[in-house]
């Protein structure tokens, strides 16, 4: 076990210890990656629920190793023309379910989504790791803030919250979500992305020994439509609108609306 890493005793989402290595990813080659970390991601998979995870999570001065790079693509206004028309058709989407408020992008990257969301009259509001990306942001006239998404806490509730190709990256997505349900208003809309580890699309990649997730070195957690869509109900929200990625390869996206009371389990 990488000594920069925490090990998961048992599923980072329904508890159960009985989990099984079923993949060994090389990393080695991730534009990511430094020599201190290991080269080797092992995955794991929870015979009870079926999630894929690795068998742990950086510690906090492993992120540090992680984080002091940044690819190209993660910096503020990163190819900005082009990406306006990508997450426009997104926020069109989202804009069918709620058409106003408080919209909050958690890990903004390259902020586009904000940027494109303030067109439609959205107020937009970031949260993002890396430092130098929120003061670009806030010196471009945007609320931004370098926390997390358990540790904020605004003044008022946000009517969306995005988290695109976030969720994955997060050591125990339960509590992310159980976040983002906080800092919702009544019938708030949630949106997804993320690879589905379920799919044919996916199923090929491995055929042909190209599925780069395997070696993705920020990625925690494997999902499938299905695991996915389960852990939604589980802490509050129903999905509403299943859609394909035109961003990343075998990535899909869930629009979910925050429901106002959550079953007792």
């Amino acid at each position: 076990m990488d000594s920069l890493k925490t090990s998961y005793s048992k599923c980072p989402l329904c508890d159960n210890e009985n989990i099984n290595l079923i993949k060994i990813g090389d990393c080695s080659n991730h534009p990511m990656y430094n020599p201190v970390l290991s080269p080797q991601i092992k995955w794991l998979q929870c015979q009870n629920c079926d999630h894929v995870f690795t068998e742990g999570y950086f510690t906090e001065e492993g992120c540090s190793v992680v984080f002091s790079k940044t690819n190209e693509n993660q910096k503020p206004g990163y190819d900005f023309e082009n990406q306006r028309h990508i997450w426009a058709r997104i926020v069109k989407l989202v804009s069918q379910f709620v058409d106003h408020g408080n919209w909050l992008d958690v890990g903004f990257g390259n902020g586009s989504l904000l940027f494109t969301a303030d067109e439609w009259g959205f107020a937009p509001v970031g949260l993002d790791l890396r430092a130098d990306s929120v003061a670009i942001m806030n010196n471009l006239g945007f609320k931004a803030f370098c926390q997390s998404l358990d540790d904020f806490n605004p003044s008022e509730k946000m009517s969306v919250i995005s988290m695109a190709d976030v969720l994955e990256h997060t050591p125990y997505p339960k509590e992310v979500l159980r976040s983002a349900h906080r800092l919702l208003v009544d019938n708030g809309v949630l949106f997804l992305s993320m690879p589905n580890y379920n799919c044919a699309v996916w199923r090929f990649l491995d055929m042909n020994n190209a599925n780069p997730y395997w070696g993705e070195l920020e990625h925690y957690h494997n999902f499938s439509r299905k695991r996915l869509f389960e852990l939604l109900q589980e802490v509050g929200f129903e999905p509403v609108q299943y859609g394909v990625s035109e961003r990343y390869r075998a990535c899909m996206e869930i629009v979910a609306r925050k429901k106002n009371t959550i079953a007792t389990l």
